[in-house]
Order: C-alpha cells, then structure tokens, then sequence
C-alpha cells in the first residue's frame, strides 16, 4: 500500500476493506507531526510506519482518534509517541478493555469476519487507553500548521472527533457520517448535525475512515441522501 498525498502537509495511508483498515492519516509541521487513528492492529501501524519512513517522514509524536471503534484503536500500544482522544472515546476503550480482560478475546473475533482477519494466526488483542484526554476541543500548533480537534455529533457513534488541518484546508472526519456497526442504520437528525458542522468549515479536502478523499459538499450530498 502507497502513502498518498493530500496538500503539502497532509498524508493518508488508504483503507483495506478484507481487514477493515480505515485511512490513516497523517500531519507534518514544522516541529512535530500528528497521525490520524492508531490502526487496527500493530501490523497495520507496522505498514503504515514504513510508508512514512519510505517517504522519508518521521514518525509521529502524537496520535489522535477519531472515534472508540477498534479498527481505528486497537494498534494504541504499537505507535509512536503519544495518544489523544476526547473522554468519552477514551472511556470506551476502557470498557472494552476490562471486557476483553474478563471474557477473553472470543466475543471480539466473533463480531466480523474482517476481525478475524486483521488478528488471524492468533494474533494477540492488545487494548490500551490514551494517554491525553480532552473535552469538546483542543488546538495544536505542529510548528507553522495549526490543528483543531473537536467532537461532534454523529449518526455513527457519539464519540466522534473530527481533525480540521485549517491552512490546508482538510478535514478528517473518520467514520463519522457512516450509520450504527453492525446495522448501518442512520438517525436523520444526527446527520442533519453532522451536514451543519462540515458544512460550516472551510475546508477544500475531506477524508472519510472508509473511503477516497472528497469535497465537503460531497461528503454532505451523501450524509443527506
């Protein structure tokens, strides 16, 4: 899988639909840089980590989640650096955590085929929480290319942070305007709230967790059809 190249700062590892591995994305400041989701697996970070070293960026110092699903957080313990999410995706993680703990990994592997995949040859599942939680937004400045983080209302989950690379003018929102796992199924509210909010950036660029690179306008057309 090739690193594919949004702006001039801007980077995503593409999904693989067998496996369920979502985009991963990735920011280069000046000072720091700034990955997208922590990866379904450590083999899955493992790939990504040498696209980033055969284009020659370095690995990054913190990681930021979109959402609790564990094919954006189950390779935590496998990244580089730090992770961030907000309280809520991070109290998930503890849950399923302590779930896993208690039961045994066999209720996880069960939920999809393309689980069983990403963690065939009894690959052991390794759940880590964050280490950085916040509430509603956070800014980062990665030297010369300000980040905004922010959670938003979502008809796939209700921990969903979207990542705004404001001089760039991208907008990662992971699984945010897809419907509930396992049944698709869509609140027509909650995607009337998520239209309003990416509606409402400026941005030119905007990166689903499943998908190929879109307008914001596109991305509404869908969320509102």
């Amino acid at each position: 899988m090739k690193l594919e190249r949004l702006s001039e700062r801007v980077w995503y590892y593409p999904y693989e639909q067998e496996r369920d591995r979502p985009n991963l994305g990735y920011i280069k400041g000046d000072n720091w840089s700034l990955a997208i989701d922590a990866g379904h697996s450590a083999a899955h970070t493992e790939e990504f980590y040498k696209a980033l070293q055969g284009e020659g960026l370095p690995l990054p110092a913190l990681t930021v989640l979109t959402h609790w699903h564990w094919d954006h957080t189950f390779a935590m313990h496998a990244v580089s650096g730090l992770c961030i999410a907000n309280s809520r995706t991070n109290q998930y993680i503890l849950d399923i955590r302590d779930r896993l703990l208690k039961e045994g990994p066999e209720f996880f592997l069960n939920m999809h085929e393309s689980i069983r995949n990403e963690y065939r040859d009894n690959k052991e599942v390794i759940v880590t929480p964050a280490d950085m939680v916040f509430d509603g937004e956070l800014m980062l400045d990665l030297g010369s290319c300000p980040v905004r983080l922010f959670q938003a209302e979502s008809p796939h989950t209700d921990d969903s942070t979207l990542i705004h690379i404001i001089d760039e003018k991208v907008l990662f929102i992971g699984d945010s305007n897809g419907g509930v796992f396992p049944t698709g199924e869509k609140n027509r509210e909650l995607c009337e709230k998520l239209a309003a909010t990416i509606s409402s950036i400026d941005a030119d660029i905007c990166l689903e967790g499943h998908w190929t690179p879109d307008t914001p306008k596109g991305i509404v057309e869908d969320i509102l059809s």
